[in-house]
């Protein structure tokens, strides 16, 4: 549906996979539309760029996907622009038709514990920013000078933190991980990583590929007690009856490893069920965790860790918390303070029971913080098809001009970095990381971006 003779513009803010699919099933579609994404930082992808893990290379493809929709015509990327800070989102409005929020889940919950922001307590969020050089972690401090730390949760995200404390440099220095963490990391004396999680092995949310490669470290050993794979009736069930798969290959991998002794690495991993932390102690820093030990009750498929009474004090100086993650709220746009994400039915965002017309959302800001990377294909793809369903109704915007919105940035000082200014950014990091043998030297500050900008 166009606008008289003009296609139909939309912004969509947040360009991490799921920014990028709705921008894809956007011009991809039967209807003629502008797109402009818009991004807080001058580098593009998101939790691809920032979030996945640079020992991981081959999930870092799918951004060749993404580059042809940025190809594609009608695509503009206004990078190093803030939504709610550089322009407000009723000043986004007067430029566009329908806005799409795909901004993901930026925060991490919270356990909710004593001592949980004791010196030595972290979120798994910053940690990952942090060593995959995100401009808004690059000058945070992570104290890796204790012997042991605990990884509290067992996602992905936390056997990424774990993987990465336990690998040595030479496993690390030809990835793309920044500079500034590899080093830090060089200097660690963590020896013996812990990663805890409240029930059992079989509802562990790591997936098999994950957790089979930490059997592939070069110096660490994975101990795992084999009084923990003692299932349950139900859990027994959620793996013979129910048949979840990656459950199944998990127990399989889990058992290997019990059979497997240790070989006296530098290291040590040892990965740990039925345990709840219920307060992180010490005085000026974190000296200890006291750990609560869990039983599982309920059916299977939808068994809960209860508390025993049982507690035991684990001596640690670090920990990383990695529990979930929910949105962050926007000036503007409703907000669901519980699940974290902005309040939709299937991708239009609701107000009070009611569908708040040319408002979108998609990804984690949509669902929540699930699914792998292509999970946000069809999720982007369904609040797509929404949105060019509602377009003969959608309010026309008052000014549907990207010249006027540029002058409007430039009047207020904000450098945008066009999609052709990050091809240079790029570039100018594949080059540093070529002196070193790295992928990529990323600049981990936004003013190393934009000063690359102005090299000849």
């Amino acid at each position: 549906m166009t606008r008289g003779d003009r296609p139909l513009r939309i912004a969509v803010v947040g360009s991490g996979p799921s920014g990028f699919y709705a921008a894809e099933a956007l011009l991809a579609g039967d209807i003629p539309a502008q797109v402009d994404m818009f991004d807080v930082l001058p580098a593009p992808f998101g939790l691809v760029r920032y979030g996945v893990a640079p020992d991981h290379p081959k999930i870092k493809n799918i951004i060749s996907r993404y580059e042809k929709t940025a190809a594609l015509p009608g695509f503009a990327f206004f990078g190093n622009v803030e939504v709610g800070r550089d322009i407000s989102i009723a000043e986004l409005r007067r430029f566009y038709d329908a806005v799409l929020f795909a901004s993901g889940a930026q925060t991490d919950r919270r356990l909710g514990i004593p001592g949980e922001d004791l010196p030595g307590s972290y979120t798994a969020t910053e940690f990952v920013a942090w060593y995959n050089g995100h401009p808004a972690y690059r000058d945070h401090k992570f104290d890796l000078s204790h012997e042991c730390a605990i990884v509290v949760g067992q996602g992905n995200v936390a056997m990424d933190v774990a993987r990465i404390l336990c690998k040595t440099v030479d496993e690390l220095k030809h990835t793309d991980i920044a500079a500034h963490a590899l080093d830090a990391l060089a200097e660690s004396r963590v020896r013996e990583v812990r990663m805890v999680g409240r029930r059992g092995p079989v509802q562990a949310a790591f997936t098999p590929p994950e957790l089979k490669e930490l059997g592939e470290l070069s110096d660490c050993d994975i101990v795992v007690d084999p009084a923990e794979l003692e299932l349950n009736d139900a859990s027994r069930a959620e793996l013979e009856v129910l048949k979840w798969r990656d459950s199944i290959k998990n127990y399989e991998l889990l058992t290997q490893f019990v059979s497997r002794p240790p070989a006296g690495k530098a290291r040590r991993l040892l990965i740990q069920f039925y345990r709840s932390p219920r307060e992180l102690v010490g005085g000026d820093h974190l000296d200890g965790v006291v750990m609560e030990r869990n039983a599982l009750s309920g059916e299977a498929g939808a068994q809960k860790a209860r508390g025993t009474g049982a507690t035991e004090l684990v001596p640690c100086g670090v920990v990383f918390r990695s529990v979930g993650y929910r949105g962050v709220p926007i000036d503007g746009i409703p907000f669901d303070e519980k699940a974290g994400v902005f309040p939709n039915v299937a991708g239009r965002v609701m107000n009070d029971g009611a569908v708040v017309p040319g408002l979108y959302v998609a990804g984690w800001i949509k669902r929540g913080p699930s699914g792998i990377i292509g999970t946000n294909k069809p999720d982007s793809f369904e609040t797509v098809k929404h949105l060019i369903a509602d377009a003969p109704e959608l309010p026309s915007c008052e000014e549907p001009s990207r010249a006027a919105l540029q002058a409007l940035l430039k009047s207020r000082n904000v450098h945008v970095v066009t999609y052709d200014d990050w091809k240079r950014i790029d570039a100018a990091e594949v080059a540093r990381g070529g002196a070193s043998g790295k992928p990529r030297e990323k600049f981990v500050r936004v003013k190393e971006m934009l000063d690359s900008l102005e090299e000849r």
